[in-house]
């Protein structure tokens, strides 16, 4: 999807730095160590799916995977990672819960609408549940300059990929904020344990920043 080949480095550097945090927090220590439990392990799993499908999406290749699957397991990402939050005993919590989750769904719900948007531009011309994400009606597979390879075409689609770009922007700046927040007091109290929550460490905040301006950046190209 990217012809740019600096970009597309850069953009890959901002997925799978991200991914690669996210699959060494899948593994950490269990809580007896200080480490995730069964929920956090799930959700740092979901983020590396992520970020790894994001990486193969910018190149040439990632383009021929199935969407149809990519769809399902990104909504089904979102709908986790609320019912998580949903899940909270206290009203109090559960409202805590649903704000910090939010991003997350947020990001889960982009990716999904990017694969149902492929899989019903491939419908449209005929391709059913087997095919891939290259050649699209609703898409400019020859892009508008010689950034991108593909670009939407349709109004609705465009203004929403628009919009989306535009949330994942606040988001990656909001996170990068609370990663200087988190350092500045790490310095001030010393660091944190390596597998301390990612919500209170600033490199786990800056991955979460980088993969949501990276994934601003995909979706600003589309429009």
């Amino acid at each position: 999807m990217i012809a740019a080949t600096g970009l597309r480095w850069v953009l890959t550097l901002l997925f799978v730095v991200p991914a690669l945090s996210a699959v060494w927090r899948t593994g950490a220590p269990g809580r007896a160590g200080g480490g995730p439990g069964a929920v956090e392990r799930v959700a740092h799993l979901l983020h590396a799916v992520m970020a790894t499908a994001m990486a193969a999406m910018v190149w040439p290749w990632g383009m021929t995977l199935p969407a149809g699957p990519q769809g399902a397991l990104f909504t089904l990402g979102a709908v986790w990672f609320a019912g998580v939050a949903l899940a909270r005993p206290a009203p109090a919590s559960r409202t805590h819960a649903l704000r910090g989750a939010l991003p997350h769904v947020v990001m889960m719900g982009a990716m999904a609408w990017m694969a149902a948007a492929m899989v019903s531009s491939g419908s449209m011309a005929g391709h059913g549940g087997s095919h891939d994400m290259a050649d699209m009606p609703g898409m400019d597979m020859s892009g508008g300059s010689g950034t991108v390879t593909m670009t939407l075409t349709d109004t609705g689609p465009r203004l929403t990929a628009g919009l989306l770009a535009g949330v994942l922007l606040v988001l990656a700046l909001r996170w990068l904020a609370r990663s200087f927040d988190a350092a500045r007091l790490a310095d001030a109290t010393g660091p944190r344990r390596p597998a301390a929550p990612v919500e209170r460490d600033a490199f786990g905040l800056a991955c979460h920043s980088a993969m949501a301006l990276g994934m601003a950046v995909t979706f600003g190209l589309l429009v």
